[in-house]
């Protein structure tokens, strides 16, 4: 990565302003610890193709939501898309994580309501058995 970052900075000593090359490099060379930060930390995904299909969805429709009615019934749009992807995030299929905090919610202790956010959230038992 030494030798990229080198490189790319003695390009761009040679490349016109102005042109798309010159940006390219601009860009990248301006971002270089984010664009490295997962060498110092193998947590780190090397890009960001995941969040990147996930939202591409949602990327798409954004011109069909643009008029959600109100500035309300856009948040409680993005609300709503935002627990939809967290669900899918922690593993769990939308539609059943969505009935059974929408059907739990009603009498749910406001105090423990952490439990029914997509990354704690456990399925509740049924007794019908």
């Amino acid at each position: 990565m030494d030798a990229l970052h080198e490189w790319m900075q003695a390009q761009r000593l040679q490349v016109p302003e102005g042109t798309a090359i010159a940006n390219a490099l601009d860009y990248s060379l301006k971002r270089w610890a984010a664009l490295t930060r997962y060498l110092d930390d193998g947590a780190i995904p090397i890009d960001n193709n995941r969040v990147e299909n996930l939202i591409r969805p949602w990327a798409l429709g954004r011109k069909n939501w643009l008029f959600a009615g109100s500035l309300r019934s856009g948040r409680r749009a993005a609300a709503i898309m935002s627990l939809i992807q967290s669900a899918k995030l922690n593993g769990h299929e939308p539609y059943a994580y969505l009935k059974d905090v929408l059907t739990r919610l009603p009498t749910h202790k406001a105090s423990a309501i952490d439990e029914l956010l997509p990354h704690t959230w456990q399925p509740a038992t049924s007794d019908k058995a």
